[in-house]
């Protein structure tokens, strides 16, 4: 590693799948467990480079995460695509909005359009509702980019049928609800420090890796450190999962934070 380089700095501010865990309604003894690391809020990171603050999605627990992490400022967004438990919290974006203006978000066009339709008062030009939050939107296609010093490579994903913008940052990568990649997406993943991929459950699953794709994906990757995130409570309990993963791979949890 370059001894100049400047640290990357990661916090998980949720682990979880779309439900998160403990699930409504459920009494999976997952979800009833008592250790926090079983406990996991809809996955998102945040990743800081000279006190500058950016979040990969914004999901509907964004407000509780940005309290429990004490942020008190966001300079950008980052997201992977339309779906609920990615972009719901994008409202909460309002008191960073306050401070720095226009905040810009980086997505997709397919996620911008969805968004467009779905947060109308947010992308409005005309009879703005004064409190929403103002965005300044950057569409993401194959080109890398630059955030502050820090070069961007956006990789095409599958989410099933729907492409997914997973995003490597320098040495680090982070790639949620994938089920596929294609081999020339692959080798934007190879020499990584850290990668940060899905593992929802023990059995398939249509949509997303479960466990044994996880670590399959990881060993053709060959990081030198793999993180699991985007967990259900049908992988099972945290401590346990742990016990069997590979000593260069681990369970993220939320709160976890690490230096890249």
């Amino acid at each position: 590693m370059n001894s100049n380089k400047k640290l990357l700095k990661i916090t998980f501010l949720g682990t979880g799948t779309s439900q998160g865990i403990p699930m409504i309604a459920s009494n999976d003894p997952v979800c009833l467990s008592e250790d926090s690391k079983d406990k996991r809020l809809r996955s998102s990171i945040l990743f800081s480079l000279d006190n500058k603050n950016y979040v990969i999605d914004c999901g509907p627990d964004f407000r509780q995460q940005m309290l429990r992490e004490k942020v008190q400022l966001v300079n950008g967004v980052l997201f992977t695509h339309e779906h609920s438990d990615h972009t719901a919290g994008i409202d909460d974006l309002r008191p960073f909005c306050y401070k720095i203006g226009e905040m810009p978000i980086y997505l997709n066009k397919r996620t911008l359009e969805s968004l467009e339709k779905r947060f109308e008062y947010i992308f409005s030009k005309e009879n703005r509702y004064p409190g929403a939050p103002s965005v300044m939107p950057t569409i993401v296609n194959d080109d890398s980019f630059f955030i502050e010093d820090l070069k961007v490579i956006p990789i095409e994903v599958m989410h099933g049928k729907l492409p997914v913008t997973a995003y490597r940052i320098e040495d680090f990568a982070y790639l949620t609800d994938v089920k596929s990649i294609t081999s020339i997406e692959k080798q934007k993943l190879m020499n990584l420090e850290v990668l940060v991929v899905n593992a929802l459950r023990i059995d398939e699953h249509p949509t997303h890796f479960n466990l044994k794709e996880a670590l399959d994906f990881v060993k053709e990757v060959n990081p030198k450190k793999a993180y699991f995130t985007h967990i259900s409570h049908k992988l099972g309990f945290h401590k346990e999962i742990s016990k069997i993963l590979p000593k260069n791979v681990f369970l993220a949890y939320d709160g976890l934070k690490i230096e890249v």
